[in-house]
């Protein structure tokens, strides 16, 4: 089982390595769109930076309701990279403010008051806030690479890093 502290070490571990992606945004690019159906870079970019805080808060809960995102499109890349620094921040104090007891707990997913589903607290925060977080960082990878970005390494040197 996780521990709070677990957590908070894969948090900031973690935010490095989408620090990494994020410096590597071209400002130019921010309404770039892979696809019409896709978000644009910089909606994707400041949805991923803002993902920890404002998940680290749904959990803070027993339950939340299924939030309706929005996706604002970002003015900067430094907007973008101020997200992040705000957003983990929060969701590292959040996080601190849990015991490892509390990790045990029931966490309750409601639409329109109605329970979805309930899992363990550590089974929200890896599936909900990191898996997703992750899942996000990865489009924005790949966004990248479509956009000829050379990419960073987030698990180890990248093909662009080895020569």
């Amino acid at each position: 089982m996780s521990t709070v502290e677990d957590l908070l070490e894969e948090l900031r571990r973690e935010k490095l390595a989408t620090r990494r992606v994020l410096d590597r945004i071209p400002e130019a690019s921010l309404a770039w769109k892979p696809h019409a159906k896709s978000m644009s870079l910089g909606q994707l970019a400041l949805h991923t930076a803002g993902l920890p805080g404002g998940v680290a808060a749904l959990l803070n809960a027993p339950s939340s309701e299924v939030p309706n995102v929005p996706f604002p499109e970002a003015g900067s890349v430094s907007e973008i990279v101020a997200a992040l620094e705000e957003q983990c921040a929060a969701a590292e104090n959040i996080l601190s403010s849990w015991e490892d007891g509390s990790l045990r707990e029931t966490f309750t997913w409601t639409m329109q008051g109605m329970a979805l589903f309930q899992t363990s607290r550590p089974e929200q925060v890896r599936s909900v806030l990191f898996n997703h977080w992750y899942h996000h960082r990865g489009q924005l990878t790949v966004y990248l690479r479509l956009l000829d970005v050379p990419l960073p390494g987030i698990y180890g040197p990248s093909a662009d890093e080895r020569n």
